[in-house]
């Protein structure tokens, strides 16, 4: 199968090196400096799982100028979802399914607008994983997984085809049955870990050695259990509790990519993870009042650093 990865950053670069070392068929939509070193030095990954280094023979900044793909893999950041799902069609064809990968919970309604519910499934990706510089991958922990399911029956003999191209990838993946309840998961740990990185400016090792910043942590995963059973997800009663100790096996160093791009001075998910739950919250009436100090005060970097100088 044709594999797309619309996006070459922590996800699309890692999981796509691994496809394409392992001989499957994949295409890149990928810009700037990065996409460029790929072109001329392809790309690596840095990992605890073992170093990758692949040429990247099918690279472009215009997806027209691809293949069409059987599965387009959707990894771009949110704020450049809605832009970048206008520019999807050219990569269908009419089987085509498209699997997206973005934090969040809002993520089917932006590429529904765009190309209707047809193609597009659901998934996350497990992964501490970013660009260190042109052309690199730096994977920092040792857990590496995909999570997918269909949204429509006939999405899923594309998926099957995928998680048989991960397996000859020795990529960790799993075809769910309910996705949706899979993303809230997600979302809700998300959600504290990319708030409490970000908001200490430390990785999780300082914030989970502290109570105050551990408690903290722990209220806003609450207030993200409480939406999501408010939208009818059955979570269960200790999920968040199940969570922080998920966040006490992790690596010390490790960081949100939000946190991230925080550092780097880049634009932040922040409105599609805390001020979703604000915003998604206040209509459900519930306070998310953990969630609401999060998305004040990281607020004015919302747009990058130059903005919040202005």
């Amino acid at each position: 199968m044709h594999i797309a990865f619309y996006g070459a950053g922590g996800i699309g670069g890692y999981f796509g090196a691994r496809l394409l070392a392992a001989g499957e068929q994949v295409s890149f939509v990928a810009r700037g400096r990065h996409a460029q070193a790929m072109r001329e030095h392809g790309l690596h990954v840095r990992s605890p799982l073992g170093d990758v280094q692949v040429a990247v023979p099918s690279l472009s900044d215009d997806p027209a100028a691809l293949p069409k793909a059987d599965l387009v893999v959707f990894a771009v950041k949110m704020p450049d979802a809605e832009s970048a799902a206008a520019q999807l069609k050219t990569l269908l064809k009419p089987e085509t399914v498209v699997l997206p990968l973005q934090n969040g919970v809002e993520i089917v309604d932006v590429l529904t607008a765009a190309l209707g519910a047809a193609p597009v499934a659901l998934g996350a990706a497990y992964i501490p994983a970013k660009i260190a510089e042109p052309g690199v991958i730096e994977h920092a922990g040792g857990f590496a997984s995909l999570r997918f399911g269909a949204l429509q029956p006939a999405q899923r003999p594309v998926l099957e085809s995928f998680v048989a191209a991960c397996t000859r990838a020795n990529v960790q993946v799993e075809l769910v049955p309910d996705m949706r309840r899979v993303m809230w998961e997600k979302f809700v740990f998300l959600v504290g870990m990319s708030s409490l990185t970000a908001l200490t400016r430390q990785p999780i090792g300082v914030v989970r050695a502290d109570p105050e910043l551990r408690r903290l942590l722990q209220l806003v995963m609450e207030e993200t259990a409480a939406l999501a059973r408010a939208e009818g997800v059955a979570l269960a009663d200790d999920f968040v509790a199940k969570q922080m100790t998920v966040v006490d096996g992790l690596p010390a160093q490790a960081k949100a990519s939000m946190a991230n791009d925080l550092d780097a001075g880049r634009p932040l998910e922040l409105p599609w993870l805390a001020g979703a739950v604000v915003r998604r919250s206040q209509r459900a009436g519930l306070p998310a009042t953990a969630n609401r100090f999060v998305a004040a005060a990281l607020g004015p970097y919302a747009d990058g650093a130059a903005a919040a100088t202005r």
